[in-house]
């Protein structure tokens, strides 16, 4: 099995990382492969309603948005975490995540989704809020913790003396592979939930 995990902070090595590195030594320390792609510090160009990927099956701008979306199409898990600005995720980030989910056409009905928030104080739980919705438009199953999953911490480093914002990242691991394992199962045994053809709603008259 193999977990996707995003890192939508400019810092490589910040608290948003380590908030990661949690969570990969749980995953690791089970057999879970792990692949974490840094997005926050590359130039993500916003979507620009072109229309191009429902003909092409991909975004019309060639950069780290194509290449991960084919490290998705073969994860059994996404994780996106996140530093918290004006109580929201890094703008870098939600472009990436727009065009990733928007220009990716394949089934990603569960695959576990997961988000994490990490600010100096406040935020998180807007930003949790946020993140997870990319999960739910697209047939994801949300994983949980035992607590919200963020952590706190200014400057890099700090995040190591948040001892419950780290014991929520190990706990949303252990979680995230309980799924994992369990729609695995799952799927062999009943098969994916039967889909109903699109209904398209407008709310315009």
């Amino acid at each position: 099995m193999k977990v996707l995990m995003l890192n939508g902070s400019p810092h490589a090595n910040g608290n948003t990382a380590m908030a990661l590195s949690e969570l990969e030594k749980v995953f690791l320390a089970e057999g879970i492969e792990v692949e974490i792609v840094q997005v926050g510090n590359q130039a993500i160009h916003g979507c620009v309603a072109c229309a191009s990927c429902t003909k092409n099956g991909k975004c019309v701008f060639e950069d780290a948005v194509n290449e991960t979306a084919e490290k998705l199409r073969e994860s059994d898990a996404l994780v996106v975490a996140s530093p918290v600005y004006y109580a929201s995720a890094n703008g870098t980030l939600v472009s990436f995540l727009d065009r990733l989910f928007y220009s990716s056409g394949f089934d990603k009905t569960m695959k576990v989704g997961a988000s994490v928030a990490v600010a100096r104080r406040g935020g998180c739980s807007a930003t949790f809020d946020e993140l997870n919705k990319y999960f739910t438009i697209s047939g994801m199953p949300v994983a949980s913790s035992q607590y919200w999953n963020s952590v706190h911490g200014r400057v890099p480093g700090d995040a190591a003396g948040d001892a419950e914002g780290l014991q929520t990242m190990r706990t949303l691991a252990r979680n995230m592979i309980f799924l994992m394992k369990s729609i695995a199962l799952g799927k062999e045994q009943f098969g994916l939930p039967e889909k109903e053809p699109k209904q398209s709603t407008s709310f315009i008259r």
